[in-house]
């Protein structure tokens, strides 16, 4: 049996004495500090209720209690819920009701927002981000097998709730096969955490990681300001970024501001998007690094392939596919196809979740015999996997997934809108930007881009909210009736000046 993850992590802490452990708020917490953080958030849990096999649920920035809490309900055999807490009402109220947690941690500067959660009988409780936590106390629910340690929640392709369990096994599995494959991670690093704990990427590599590891870590609550961000980079030395493309662009526009950038980097690891071309050379010149480019999924704990170093990285793929996984490229027949052949990459291994939580519809449609359907369009060439495009029409802002039919689901509750379509529309900064393109109900008083904007927030998170709409008289079809959501990504690549398809 796989050994825990806070075991794993308990026994690193014991060796590190008063060394630098955490960089918070510009001082270093060391291990003692830290372990007491986890111990005193243990017994609270305890003298809460909280069970074995129960899930503890959050919506806090990166923080040292975040992650205390992690541990600590692992410690007690539960599991956690890092929930997005930008996420859109009505998409967390049906999370929760999906989940079942056994109580939500929301950070004291949003206490206001704890009435929310009564309707659904879930006990909510504010607290500082950095202190014990307060008094809580856990409400009965059903139990999962102890080997689960986190859920990640997305709304899914359909617009529902979609959970991805992951064990101990499927995270300390990718962890440690990143740390033996990955040679530009030397013994001796600090890394910078501050993508957000409900992104797989965020809580698996750059929370847990590095406490595996024995790294030091760069501990923010917010990647913005900018400016705070590299500041912190400098006062703390951190030498290593994991990254999605939009974080390198916004570093890189700050380093060409101040006109240096922080000497101590040294391994830039980018993923949970396409590298936008120029990138690399845009790093290169204001960060003084080139980019190493990987590939993940939530559902794989989350990284797949990577670059393993500056000398062997190939530009413009995702590197090869870490030791661990079976991997194949099938065409749309489900037939494999050889080296240099592109068609769906299909993956399995120990790193790969069981199945969807508690939806074996799902599950159904994406394994086969043990096999998941990344949904990506991809080719391996000498060993190395480039990632062609996405085969769903999700769309990527900023490392963030958007799902159209959700957008859709929103937008056609207006009054007014009889049908809409959304696709991801180029954006320098972003890579995409949802676009939506509307036909409106006949006899009604066409609302204005504005208003329809205004319906959209409060009813989802700020980054799947159209920046873009257009008003059709029809949308795009099959014969069969489906809408060609291909046609319109390829009507704006044009408009836009981009004529790949």
């Amino acid at each position: 049996m796989t050994e825990r993850l806070e075991k794993t992590v308990f026994a690193k802490l014991e060796t590190q004495g008063d060394t630098p452990l955490l960089w918070w708020r510009g001082d270093w917490w060391n291990a003692p500090r830290f372990i007491d953080l986890i111990q005193s958030c243990r017994e609270t849990l305890e003298r809460g209720r909280f069970q074995k096999g129960q899930r503890l649920a959050f919506m806090l920035p990166n923080s040292p209690l975040a992650i205390a809490l992690s541990l600590a309900a692992w410690s007690l055999g539960g599991s956690v819920v890092p929930l997005n807490p930008l996420g859109g009402r009505e998409a967390i109220a049906s999370t929760l009701t999906l989940l079942e947690p056994s109580a939500l941690i929301l950070p004291d500067y949003a206490s206001d927002q704890l009435p929310l959660f009564e309707p659904l009988g879930l006990p909510a409780f504010a607290a500082s981000i950095d202190s014990p936590l307060p008094e809580i106390r856990c409400r009965e629910t059903s139990l999962d097998e102890a080997e689960l340690a986190v859920i990640y929640c997305t709304s899914g392709t359909t617009g529902r709730p979609k959970a991805v369990p992951l064990s101990h096994g499927n995270l300390k599995n990718n962890i440690e096969t990143a740390l033996t494959f990955i040679d530009a991670l030397g013994p001796d690093e600090t890394l910078l955490n501050a993508l957000p704990n409900f992104h797989s990427l965020g809580f698996g590599l750059c929370s847990i990681l590095p406490l595996v590891a024995g790294y030091r870590e760069v501990v923010l609550p917010s990647f913005l300001p900018v400016a705070e961000t590299v500041a912190a980079l400098e006062a703390a030395r951190c030498t290593v970024i994991i990254a999605v493309p939009t974080m390198i662009s916004l570093l890189c526009s700050a380093a060409a501001r101040q006109g240096r950038a922080p000497e101590s980097l040294r391994t830039l690891l980018v993923g949970g998007d396409k590298v936008p071309v120029g990138l690399d050379e845009k790093a290169r010149t204001h960060l003084r690094l080139p980019i190493l480019e990987g590939y993940g999924l939530t559902e794989c704990s989350p990284l797949v392939a990577v670059n393993t170093s500056y000398a062997e990285r190939r530009l413009g793929t995702v590197g090869p596919v870490i030791p661990g996984y079976s991997y194949e490229i099938r065409n749309d027949e489900g037939e494999v196809l050889p080296e240099g052949g592109e068609g769906v990459l299909w993956v399995k291994g120990p790193s790969v979740m069981a199945g969807y939580y508690r939806s074996p519809e799902e599950t159904a449609g994406r394994f086969q015999e043990g096999w998941l359907n990344t949904g990506d369009v991809a080719r391996l060439d000498d060993g190395y996997l480039t990632i062609l495009d996405r085969a769903t029409d999700m769309i990527i802002v900023g490392g963030f997934n958007v799902y159209p039919q959700e957008v859709e689901s929103v937008l056609t509750q207006h009054p007014a809108v009889r049908e809409a379509s959304v696709i991801g529309s180029p954006n320098a900064t972003s890579g995409e930007v949802p676009k939506a393109f509307v036909v409106l109900q006949d006899g009604i008083e066409r609302p204005d881009m504005r208003e329809l904007l205004r319906f959209c927030r409060g009813r989802l998170a700020h980054f799947k909210i159209p920046r873009k709409i257009e008003f059709v008289e029809e949308l795009p079809r099959s014969p069969l009736g489906k809408v060609l959501r291909r046609v319109l990504r390829d009507r704006e690549r044009k408009s836009s000046g981009n004529g790949r398809s």
